[in-house]
């Protein structure tokens, strides 16, 4: 999953407007933030030896960090210092939370992502959605293999419902979710009936290669033509045969 806790980059002229956010500026945010919480979710700012403490729980989760560490944070990510701009900072930071078990087992979809830092590598991982953004779930301490073999099973099953839409392009095919980026790749767990419909359309793939890169649009084509796609783009994509999607893990 795309790692931008604070939202979208900013702007170009606002990257070189570089101003710096105070821990005053994000404790007055997080206050007034908590009164608008979803239910569940608690939010205190605790004052510590080393500075106060931003503390937020959830559903038996628990996340501590240090106001001054996410001032810094927000200041490096170009962060508008203003009362707006650090609140939707924060609301941001918020949506991008740890996933808790019984959200993931309860509402948790299967998508592909990278398994490993240099994006070498592709695996399922549950996701959920929250304001129109998917944010990965990472298994808590006591989370049981039972517990994670259900989630997952479940996940699967929900996104092989999932809806897709398809784009024809010359020799490309491309799927996307209509409404959440982040579910684009969900199609690849019905790769039968993408080729059904894109033959039904008029595009027959022989072999056909699928180019995933996670929270992009899904391109389907021959290989010649796969390949082509992987190395005019600009992120790190992975092209494979759809009968290897089978063979695919967790990430």
């Amino acid at each position: 999953m795309t790692d931008r806790p604070f939202g979208a980059p900013a702007g170009l002229l606002q990257r070189f407007a570089r101003a710096e956010v105070r821990v005053v500026d994000v404790r007055e945010a997080a206050e007034q933030l908590d009164d608008g919480l979803v239910p569940g979710l608690q939010l205190d700012v605790v004052d510590a030896g080393r500075g106060p403490l931003l503390v937020l729980s959830e559903a038996g989760r628990s996340t501590r960090v240090q106001l001054a560490e996410l001032a810094a944070q927000m200041t490096r990510a170009r962060v508008a210092a203003t009362p707006a701009g650090i609140t939707a900072a924060l609301t941001s930071w918020l949506t991008h939370r740890p996933v808790p078990d019984d959200a993931a087992a309860d509402t948790g979809l299967a998508v592909l992502d990278w398994t490993d830092a240099r994006s070498t590598a592709l695996g399922w991982q549950v996701v959920v959605v929250r304001d129109g953004q998917t944010v990965p779930w990472r298994p808590s301490r006591a989370a049981t293999p039972a517990l994670v073999h259900r989630t997952r099973s479940a996940a699967l099953g929900r996104s092989l419902q999932l809806p897709a839409e398809l784009r024809v392009t010359g020799p490309v095919g491309v799927w996307t979710h209509p409404e959440v980026p982040g579910l684009h790749s969900a199609v690849l767990l019905r790769p039968e009936e993408a080729l059904a419909e894109m033959a039904a359309r008029g595009l027959r793939l022989r072999e056909m290669h699928v180019v995933v890169t996670p929270e992009r649009p899904v391109a389907c084509a021959e290989p010649g033509a796969a390949r082509r796609l992987a190395a005019e783009g600009t992120e790190p994509c992975l092209t494979l045969p759809w009968q290897a999607l089978a063979d695919l893990g967790w990430a």
